[in-house]
C-alpha cells in the first residue's frame, strides 16, 4: 500500500464495540485470569501487563509507524529525546565511542555531552560524509549517529553511503528522522539505516499540542555483534539466541519504558495517531509554500544566505534529489548580525518558538535558543550563527506568507 493508505489504515485494533477509529485505554494496569496466563505474560512479553511498557493505543501508534516508516518494530516515548536517550543507551557500555554529525540539534549535542560522556561514552563529532565518517571510526565505535537534515543547518546526510560503511563495519547508523516526517518526506530505514529515532511532536502531531518520540527499527543481525545480546540476561537466556533481531527493540522497550519509565501517555497517543492521517498532505503543502517562499527571498539584499534544500543551488539539493519527496518544509534566512535578526522577529507577525513541524508557521533564533548552552565556537560547528532564522512553514497561503516576509525584511 502506499504511504497515504497506511497513514489513514494501518495499525487500526479490532474494537469489540466496532467504533471506526482508536479508542483511548486509559488504564494503568491489564489483569489475568490465572495465574499461569500472568506468568506466560511476563515471561513472553506478549499481551498487556502494565501500561508503562505497552498498552492497547500505544500499540496502534507504533504499528502505524512501523508500516510508515517501513521497519519491524517501533516503540513510542514520551518524547524524542526520550526515544534519542532509549535507543542509544540500549547500544552503548563506558568505554564504547558514537560517530556523531556535526550540526546536531543543541539538546542532542547536550545529550552526548552531559549524560553519555560521564557515563564514560566517548562521541566524535565530524561532517557526515561517508569518507570522514570512516575515518573517524575506531575499534570501539558501536554507532554512527546523524539526522536525515541536520537542524538547523539544512544539510542531507548520505543515508545509502553512511548504511553501507555501517554494515561493512559492523555497526548501527541511527538516524535522527524527526525531519524526514514519520517518513512521509524521508524513510532512513529503506536505504539501509538499522534504527530511527524521530520526534512525533513536530509534524506527526501537527498542531504543537503534544509531545511524543518514537524508535524504529529494521530487521538485521547486526546486533549479534554486541555483546549485550550475546550475554545471559536475568532470565538466563541468550538474547540474540531467543529473539534473533528482535532482541534489540525489547531492549529498547525493557530499558526505555519498563525500567526506566519513558511512556507515552495514552491520550498523547491517540493525537498523534490522528495527526499521522494527514501529515504526507501536510507536507506536500508546507513544502510547496516553503519552496515558493524561498524562490520569492532567494537574493533579496538583506538576505545575506538562504538555505532551502529543494533550490537547484542550495549545497543539500543533490542529496535532497535522492532522499527526500520533496524539498521540505524547513528554511533559513542568515540576516548578518543578531541585531537584525531581533528586528526582523519583531516585525513578522507570525509565532517566534522553538518548536517546528505546526500547522502556524514557526520562527526562532537558534543562536540564543535552541543552541545556546553550547560554546561559540559549537554553534558555529552547527551552523548556527548570530543572525540565522529558521523557518518552519505552516499551512498559511503562500502569498500572506510572501507579503509579510518582504514587509518584515523592509524593517531590517
Amino acid at each position: 500500500m502506499e504511504y497515504q493508505t497506511l497513514a489513514v489504515l494501518s495499525g487500526l485494533p479490532e474494537d469489540p464495540h466496532g467504533a471506526v477509529g482508536l479508542p483511548i485505554y486509559a488504564v494503568a494496569a491489564y489483569g489475568f485470569r490465572t495465574l499461569e496466563e500472568g506468568a506466560e505474560r511476563f515471561a513472553s512479553g506478549e499481551g498487556y501487563v502494565y501500561a508503562r511498557q505497552k498498552d492497547p493505543t500505544n500499540r496502534a501508534l507504533e504499528e502505524r509507524l512501523r508500516a510508515l516508516e517501513g521497519g519491524m518494530e517501533a516503540l513510542v516515548f514520551a518524547s524524542g529525546q526520550a526515544a534519542t536517550f532509549a535507543a542509544l543507551f540500549s547500544l552503548l557500555r563506558p568505554g564504547d565511542e558514537v560517530v556523531a554529525a556535526k550540526g546536531l540539534f543543541g539538546q542532542t549535542i547536550g545529550l552526548f555531552q552531559q549524560v553519555f560522556a560521564p557515563m564514560g561514552v566517548r562521541v566524535r563529532h565530524v561532517e557526515p560524509e561517508t569518507d570522514r565518517v570512516r575515518e573517524a571510526l575506531s575499534e570501539r565505535t558501536r554507532a554512527i549517529f546523524v539526522e536525515t537534515m541536520a537542524n538547523p543547518a539544512l544539510a542531507v546526510s548520505d543515508l545509502e553511503g553512511l548504511a553501507s560503511l555501517a554494515e561493512e563495519k559492523g555497526i548501527a547508523l541511527v538516524v535522527d528522522n524527526t525531519f524526514g516526517a514519520a517518513g512521509a518526506l524521508a524513510k532512513p530505514l529503506q536505504w539501509g539505516a538499522h534504527v530511527v529515532v524521530e520526534s512525533l511532536t513536530k509534524w506527526a502531531s501537527g498542531h504543537g499540542s503534544v509531545l511524543g518520540g518514537a524508535v524504529v527499527v529494521r530487521e538485521s543481525p547486526i546486533w549479534a555483534n554486541y555483546p549485550q545480546f550475546l550475554e545471559k540476561d536475568a532470565r538466563g537466556q541468550v538474547p540474540w539466541e531467543a529473539l534473533g533481531p528482535r532482541c534489540y527493540p525489547e531492549r529498547v522497550r525493557t530499558l526505555g519504558l519498563s525500567l526506566m519509565g519513558m511512556a507515552l501517555s495514552p491520550f498523547n497517543a491517540y493525537l498523534l495517531f490522528q495527526g499521522l492521517e494527514t501529515v504526507a498532505l501536510r507536507i506536500r503543502r508546507m513544502s510547496e509554500t516553503a519552496q515558493s517562499l524561498a524562490e520569492a527571498l532567494l537574493g533579496h539584499p538583506k538576505i545575506k544566505a538562504l538555505r532551502y534544500p529543494g533550490l537547484p543551488q542550495d549545497p543539500a539539493y543533490p542529496m535532497a534529489r535522492k532522499y527526500l519527496t520533496s524539498g521540505g518544509p524547513m528554511l533559513t534566512l542568515d540576516l548578518g548580525s543578531q541585531e537584525a535578526a531581533s528586528h526582523f522577529l519583531r516585525a513578522i507577525p507570525l509565532p517566534k518558538a522553538a518548536n517546528l513541524g505546526d500547522a502556524r508557521t514557526l520562527l526562532v533564533h537558534p543562536w540564543t535558543t535552541t543552541h545556546s548552552r553550547l560554546s561559540e565556537e559549537g554553534r558555529l560547528q552547527a551552523g548556527v550563527t548570530p543572525g540565522l532564522v529558521r523557518v518552519s512553514v505552516g499551512l498559511e497561503d503562500p502569498g500572506d506568507l510572501v507579503a509579510w516576509f518582504r514587509e518584515a525584511l523592509g524593517e531590517v
